[in-house]
């Protein structure tokens, strides 16, 4: 059996991400070739994959999830922002120029076929594919350009889920807006809808989903509660950046301030630093840069990798950093004991603690999701090179 399902979401931060890493890692865990997809990606936080190509950074942890190797196929478009309306475009993993705002919608339907060919190849390589989806799906004023949400369903004939964020209220007016804002011919790819982040009793929704189903004709296929203080890994959607904040659980830790910078790139850099139980981190507001005059080194702070220190002061511009457990915990000794406080390394490596997180992920999902449901609606999925293609 072959599947494929895209997770969409009726906002940005309803949880597509984490949502999708939890279905390729329940996936996996059945024993099928599960790989991730995203169409178009606008973060400024990546990964490399193992030819040097450049994809969104939660494709990486996707691909973790699946346990399969990061691909350029799983992220084909990946637009990083350098400026409030222009971006660098990289093509399956390599940058080809910088676009702004208004001048993408020609760009992108001249990318339709990558796009589409990217997905079409990696179904035809893997049993099942769970797209991700950005931003909300009924984004009205960009559908004609939308290359990630229901009109990339359309094309390749694969159904969808839409995710819906109830902690910050309005979710049933989110839910059904979404579905009414959508064009007759995309409606039908939508086949249920998936509550996230709820805190208290779930029966108290269902009138709501009833009424939603009747309206609508689609099914609510589960509520999932809010994780509460489970450490978020991998996160790269800006509204969700505060959730790596966390306490230490021991006495006189390492105290860790995360300035949050407008343009912030890869903030899982720290997501090590979560994983320390010696280590409290938090993220401090109203942060800038000042780009005057040039980098000046100092004395060579380690000799695997570029950086400098002068002082107390350490710089480098190395992502993953601190994933390296003998770096990482020899570096937050010396600083323990600079500042008279007390560390213990975590006993569990970083990568071990990922793969943790990735089998919480799916127990959560799986407890709160109607997976029997979810199996048959990504089993509908048309095989790929029966895919109707763009609606021109």
């Amino acid at each position: 059996m072959s599947g494929a399902l895209l997770v969409c979401g009726a906002t940005s931060g309803a949880g597509k991400s984490t949502v999708t890493s939890a279905l390729c890692r329940i996936w996996s865990d059945a024993g099928r070739d599960v790989a991730p997809f995203k169409a178009q990606n606008m973060s400024n936080h990546a990964a490399v994959t193992a030819d040097g190509g450049e994809i969104g950074r939660a494709q990486a942890m996707q691909a973790m999830a699946a346990r399969v190797a990061p691909d350029r196929r799983m992220n084909p478009i990946l637009l990083k922002p350098s400026a409030a309306q222009t971006s660098h475009l990289v093509v399956l993993g390599e940058e080809v120029s910088v676009t702004d705002a208004a001048g993408y919608g020609e760009v992108a339907h001249g990318l339709r076929d990558v796009v589409l060919d990217a997905f079409t190849s990696l179904r035809k390589e893997h049993d099942w594919v769970v797209a991700e989806g950005a931003g909300g799906a009924a984004e009205i004023n960009l559908l004609d350009r939308d290359l990630v949400n229901l009109p990339l369903a359309a094309a390749a004939n694969m159904p969808a889920i839409v995710v819906v964020d109830i902690d910050r209220g309005g979710a049933f007016a989110s839910a059904y807006g979404t579905w009414a804002l959508l064009p007759d011919r995309l409606r039908p790819q939508v086949r249920g809808f998936v509550f996230n982040q709820f805190r208290g009793d779930p029966s108290l929704l269902e009138p709501g989903h009833a009424e939603l189903t009747d309206r609508t004709g689609v099914p609510v296929l589960g509520v999932l509660p809010h994780l509460g203080h489970h450490p978020m890994l991998g996160l790269e959607d800006s509204l969700d950046l505060g959730a790596t904040t966390r306490p230490a659980s021991s006495p006189s830790p390492v105290r860790v301030a995360v300035v949050r910078l407008p343009h912030l790139a890869n903030p899982s850099d720290f997501d090590p630093l979560v994983m320390e139980p010696s280590v409290g981190l938090r993220q401090t507001g109203s942060g800038f840069e000042i780009r005057w005059g040039r980098p000046v080194t100092g004395e060579p702070w380690d000799a695997a990798f570029e950086g400098s220190r002068r002082g107390s002061v350490h710089g480098t511009s190395v992502h993953g950093l601190f994933d390296d457990g003998a770096f990482r915990h020899s570096f937050l000794g010396e600083v323990a004991r600079s500042r008279g406080r007390r560390y213990e390394p975590s006993p569990v490596p970083f990568h071990a603690a990922v793969d943790a997180h990735l089998d919480h992920l799916a127990t959560w999902l799986g407890e709160h999701l109607d997976l029997d449901a979810v199996n048959e609606i990504a089993a509908s999925a048309l095989p790929a090179p029966a895919a109707p293609g763009w609606v021109r």
